[in-house]
């Protein structure tokens, strides 16, 4: 791994304030899984979300790494309010293998 506890190699250079923020806090989640799954998704997504999506994705950096990650896992059911087609792009993201290095 390079450059981050996540082994992600995207630059923040080139993003606007907003973005460079976000990229950074999906990175440092504190628990290493979720430093993976949603520095990686945000590697991928993140210029291309728009800002109800950047609302969207900022209120789940805040939710609790061990709820989100049992979220994205199917341990625990996604609650009513987070189960928007945001999060599913997100948990797909993961699911589907697009997440994972190699």
């Amino acid at each position: 791994m390079s450059g981050t506890t996540s082994g992600l190699e995207r630059s923040s250079g080139g993003l606007d304030p907003r973005r460079r923020r976000i990229l950074f806090r999906a990175r440092h989640r504190g628990m290493r899984e979720m430093d993976y799954i949603m520095g990686r998704f945000v590697d991928a997504e993140v210029e291309g979300l728009s800002e109800p999506e950047l609302d969207e994705l900022e209120i789940l950096l805040d939710a609790q790494d061990q709820e989100v990650f049992s979220w994205i896992c199917g341990t625990l059911a996604v609650p009513a309010e987070r189960d928007t087609p945001f999060f599913r792009r997100l948990r797909d993201f993961h699911l589907s293998g697009r997440g994972r290095a190699g």
